[in-house]
């Protein structure tokens, strides 16, 4: 199946959910003012935020339909006008050739698929070329470690691993130390996610920068937050919990194939203006993919790109 095939196929909830909430409102009306009202209530009922459903029904407002619009048409306007939402967000997590290697710092809570996050980038990296490094730098989980093993035996790519519990910022070094003896193009960092004692979390993540520093004074060239969509709103009070602790240059949207949710990323973009740089939509190792505006638009809604 295509990449586009794949992204539609994750988004297929949300997309039934809206194309058939847009079919049913214009069932029973033409699109007139209380049916614009319904089709915002609509959009943030799929998690596109409160925002963005505003600035969507805005468009659908201020547009000349012909005649009754037909549920394409309004579905066809809606793909349009997220996808402009969505354009100035959508950046690829592109590796500086001049930065070598170019350390790449993933952050987010437990559960949200960093660690296959990673083990994805590199593999789709090594396609393209690139000799990538991970880091098991969340030492204190075991299963944790174990997992990224296990992502980079399939994405034929080295994982530095620590003492269990051992000290997630000298692990860091000791990674990077080895990606630039070794003339990696790539190092991938994986670290812990436990969000209940921010201060802790905030304290090792600092150091871990710090730390990185010693060897590199401009690293990380990206510290990217893994979400997952499935967890809709809360994803929002993710993004600034991290956005204290981290500065966070872009997002990654994960577990799209699982929810009804898939709105969340447009939500996103409206409320922070953060880069997206990849979105997934399955476990196996080529899910992940570059985040497209159009292509995730039209999916959104159920329509084929143009």
């Amino acid at each position: 199946m295509s990449w586009f095939g794949r992204l539609k196929a994750g988004l297929s909830r949300t997309a039934r959910s809206i194309g058939d909430g847009v079919a049913g409102i214009l069932r029973r009306r033409k699109l007139d003012a209380a049916a614009i009202e319904d089709l915002e209530d609509l959009l943030i009922s799929a998690d596109l935020g409160a925002a963005a459903a505003a600035r969507l029904a805005g468009g659908l407002k201020s547009r000349r339909f012909e005649g009754n619009a037909s549920p394409e048409q309004v579905r066809r306007a809606l793909a349009d006008d997220i996808a402009e939402i969505l354009a100035p967000v959508a950046r690829p997590l592109a590796p500086d050739p001049a930065r070598k290697p170019h350390v790449v710092l993933a952050v987010g809570v437990n559960g949200t698929g960093k660690t296959t996050t990673l083990g994805k980038l590199a593999s789709l990296w090594r396609g393209e070329g690139r000799k990538a490094v991970l880091a098991a730098c969340d030492t204190y989980r075991a299963a944790a470690v174990e997992q990224l093993q296990i992502w980079g035996e399939r994405a034929g790519a080295a994982v530095v691993v620590g003492k269990p519990g051992g000290d997630p910022a000298g692990l860091a070094f000791d990674a990077l130390a080895r990606a630039q003896a070794e003339g990696a193009d790539l190092l991938l960092i994986d670290t812990a996610g436990r969000l209940q004692n921010k201060a802790d979390l905030m304290a090792q993540l600092a150091k871990i920068v710090r730390v990185l520093k010693k060897r590199d004074e401009t690293a990380p060239h990206d510290t990217v937050l893994v979400l997952d969509a499935t967890t809709g709103q809360n994803a929002h009070r993710q993004v600034a919990a991290f956005r204290e602790m981290a500065d966070i240059t872009g997002l990654v949207v994960t577990k799209l194939d699982g929810t009804a949710r898939g709105g969340v990323a447009v939500a996103l973009a409206e409320a922070f203006g953060l880069p997206i740089h990849a979105v997934g939509v399955g476990e196996d190792i080529d899910d992940l993919r570059p985040f497209e505006p159009r292509a995730f638009a039209a999916a959104l809604v159920g329509l084929e790109p143009d």
